[in-house]
């Protein structure tokens, strides 16, 4: 004897937010950003960077590309490690929002610390890859 088994599918489509082919670019690209940085990778700082980057710490300080590059790739700003967490990123056109909470263990100066922040990113499509526009850092509540 056959036996029917009903699976209701479309609860679980419901449940599951598939990101677009740009949302899976620009992610791809904020990971690229976090291996560089936490390498301190010059190359890839410079290739991730747009040129008119506007970098902003919690703390107030913002950089431009130069100045954010040349400071993690000389060690003086050193991550040992950076976890992103609950990120969600919305694209409008060449456009993206980028939002996570970065967890990091930081080296600077040979002061071991951590960072918790919030990070809001604005990624741009610029020839045809995204880099990061802008960026400000919060300090979480």
């Amino acid at each position: 004897m056959r036996k029917t088994i009903f699976i209701p599918f479309m609860v679980l489509a419901l449940s599951v937010h598939a990101q677009s082919k740009e949302e899976t670019a620009v992610a791809k690209a904020v990971e690229y950003l976090r291996k560089a940085m936490v390498d301190g990778d010059r190359s890839a700082l410079e290739k991730i960077s747009a040129e008119k980057l506007s970098y902003g710490h919690s703390g107030g300080l913002v950089e431009n590309k130069k100045e954010f590059v040349e400071k993690l790739a000389s060690g003086a700003s050193d991550f040992v490690t950076i976890d992103l967490a609950n990120q969600t990123i919305s694209v409008s056109g060449n456009t993206a929002i980028v939002r996570h909470e970065l967890h990091a263990k930081t080296n600077d100066g040979g002061k071991a610390g951590e960072a918790h922040i919030k990070i809001l990113l604005i990624m741009q499509k610029q020839s045809g890859k995204w880099v990061m526009l802008a960026r400000q850092a919060v300090k979480m509540q």
